[in-house]
């Protein structure tokens, strides 16, 4: 199961969980009003105060059981949603260096005097015009015969398209194990009520 449909599946669970809880507080208020209300009331409605008490204990221990796992899986989202941000910092960092290294050996090569494809010039104007006026310069003061003329350092760069979202590939990543089984609350509550 994947991390975003387990975190969806289980985040209902707690849901109605919580809710069922706020319900059996409200019934065990009721019931201490009516214990307190009537002589001998504790004992009385002490069989009903049990199976309640047992039925919160349930509900609070499953509820807690999902909790704990979803716990488990926002952390395993987080490292990978990290992992791949790092990665993709990384590679970002690396293609920058690349680039900056281009961008120098254009300015070297004006500076020379030599003669370097349109679109390399455009690429140093945009890093730095005064790098650019001054490899210019430099280069017009060079006395050649022939200049140089070189390739783009640039080979024809492709569009890579849309780099994927560290969210969105943390969400498709598989769950680390299988979560507990669901059981709807209902069901916790009668099993509980049939233990005493």
């Amino acid at each position: 199961m994947k991390i975003s449909e387990a975190r969806r599946l289980y985040s209902m669970q707690i849901k109605s969980y919580r809710e069922q809880q706020a319900a059996l507080f409200k019934q065990k208020q009721e019931l201490e009003n009516k214990m307190n209300s009537v002589k001998d009331g504790k004992t009385i409605y002490a069989n009903e105060a049990a199976i309640l008490e047992l039925t919160m204990k349930a509900v609070d221990e499953k509820k807690t059981e999902y909790m704990n796992y979803m716990e488990k899986l926002l952390e395993q989202w987080t490292l990978t949603a990290d992992m791949i941000s790092a990665k993709q910092q990384g590679e970002a960092m690396e293609e920058y260096v690349e680039d900056l290294g281009k961008i120098m050996e254009v300015a070297r090569r004006l500076m020379k005097g030599g003669v370097v494809p349109a679109s390399d010039e455009k690429k140093l104007m945009e890093y730095s015009m005064e790098l650019y006026q001054a490899a210019k310069n430099i280069g017009a003061m060079v006395r050649q015969k022939e200049k140089e003329e070189y390739d783009s350092l640039w080979e024809e760069e492709e569009e890579t398209g849309k780099v994927p979202d560290s969210s969105e590939i943390a969400d498709n990543t598989e769950a680390f194990a299988e979560g507990p089984e669901i059981v709807g609350v209902a069901d916790v509550m009668a099993s509980a009520a049939t233990m005493d």
